[in-house]
């Protein structure tokens, strides 16, 4: 408990953690709790199904979809945030989310143009193509990792890390999206 109060005091001391206070306890939870899942294989077909749907999309497009996301945050059942959420993928998420005893706060993944395609819960937004964790995986693509600051997350109020990895093809290599997992920063001591 004393611990819990400590970080509690520390975490709201400072509104965000330099990375590198974090980074190796972030970098070895990718290692051995994500890394031998973020490319199963029903995620990548999610990937590629939602890529497919979306080919053409404009960033006006894409834009209008983040704003309906957006006005819809608080009614999760309406479209467009329903079929993210309501999907197997989505299912399996949340029970890695379970499975992980607190340890991960969030999990959610972006196909090539930074849209959502399947989430533990809602996230603040749809379009994470703006975002560093799209932009330092995807973007630079396969084996591509971001670690951000530990800070405390509009969508989960909690504090917490995130890690973010490139999901590629396991055909040909070429990054197809992006998965993002939080992690609690308390579990992380």
């Amino acid at each position: 408990m004393r611990l819990a109060t400590t970080l509690a005091a520390l975490l709201m001391a400072a509104p965000a953690f330099a990375a590198d206070e974090f980074t190796p306890a972030l970098q070895a939870y990718m290692d051995d709790e994500i890394s031998d899942w973020a490319n199963a294989p029903e995620i990548v077909a999610a990937i590629k199904a939602q890529n497919e749907a979306h080919a053409g999309l404009s960033q006006t497009q894409i834009d209008e979809m983040d704003q309906a996301w957006r006005a819809s945050v608080g009614s999760p059942s309406n479209a467009p945030i329903a079929p993210v959420l309501n999907n197997p993928v989505s299912d399996a998420l949340r029970a890695r989310i379970e499975a992980s005893m607190g340890a991960m706060t969030e999990v959610f993944i972006m196909d090539e143009h930074g849209l959502n395609v399947a989430a533990s819960a809602v996230t603040s937004d749809m379009w994470q193509g703006d975002e560093a964790k799209f932009q330092d995986t995807y973007g630079k693509g396969a084996g591509s990792v971001h670690i951000s600051e530990v800070e405390l997350d509009e969508s989960t109020q909690r504090y917490q890390g995130q890690i973010s990895v490139t999901i590629v093809d396991p055909d040909t290599g070429a990054p197809i999206g992006a998965l993002t997992v939080g992690v609690d920063a308390e579990s992380l001591l």
